[in-house]
């Protein structure tokens, strides 16, 4: 029999820190639309299917939600500024028509 005395013990690296929010942003932004990553998620951009069993999985998908969402956001934002100058140009005419009509009652 041998005993555990004789065996090198084998030392192994640690494990590397899990990336920063900042980092994952990047990688994310500089992937691919058809990177494996993506396929996670289902067509309508709904939380994955599976469930994340760590923290950093956890971190993971809150990362790509919220990704998913500020473009959402963006996306809105950039609607409401386009009806923002529609309305701005609609009341600049209506200014002027008010103008016009007050001009001929006088």
């Amino acid at each position: 029999m041998i005993s555990s005395k004789n065996k090198n013990r084998v030392v192994l690296p640690s494990r590397p820190e899990p990336p920063s929010v900042d980092q994952i942003l990047e990688d994310i932004q500089s992937a691919a639309a058809d990177d494996p990553v993506f396929s996670i998620l289902d067509q309508k951009g709904r939380e994955p299917v599976r469930r994340a069993d760590s923290e950093v999985e956890v971190r993971f998908q809150q990362c790509l939600r919220y990704l998913n969402l500020n473009e959402q956001l963006e996306e809105a934002q950039r609607g409401l500024l386009r009806q923002r100058e529609g309305l701005q140009a609609a009341g600049e005419e209506l200014q002027k028509e008010v103008t016009r009509v007050k001009g001929q009652m006088q």
